[in-house]
């Protein structure tokens, strides 16, 4: 069983940054693929960023060039450094994880933290 667990979520205003993590007690980080994904009151879950096992990154162009996910494996910990926040990202942020890539880039990943709430006032 792989535990996940986000932290660093919080209000702020418009163009501040934050800083999200997830750890993975007792993971191999280097063993399974990562993502972060996000969901709005009313909407669908969206993937935000995703990382796999090598390091490889992927964004979606919704938060491309202000968004970056990073993990440190020495300390088991997945990351999401969020820059100029807006309104419109305001969400639950989940982090995910699974051995399976394709399962986790589809959003039907085995693991998922318990989520972070992130609000970005105008």
């Amino acid at each position: 069983e792989l535990e996940l667990v986000e932290s660093g979520g919080g209000s702020v205003q418009a163009g501040e940054s934050l800083r999200l993590s997830c750890t993975a007690p007792g993971t191999l980080l280097d063993a399974v693929d990562m993502s972060w994904f996000r969901q709005a009151p009313g909407m669908e879950r969206e993937r935000v960023a995703t990382i796999d096992r090598v390091g490889s990154t992927s964004h979606a162009g919704s938060v491309k060039g202000r968004f970056t996910i990073s993990k440190d494996n020495a300390k088991n910990t997945l990351y999401l450094q969020m820059n100029s926040l807006k309104p419109e990202d305001t969400a639950v942020y989940y982090c995910a994880a699974d051995s399976d890539f394709l399962r986790l880039w589809n959003g039907q990943s085995t693991y998922w933290g318990q989520g972070t709430q992130v609000t970005v006032s105008s």
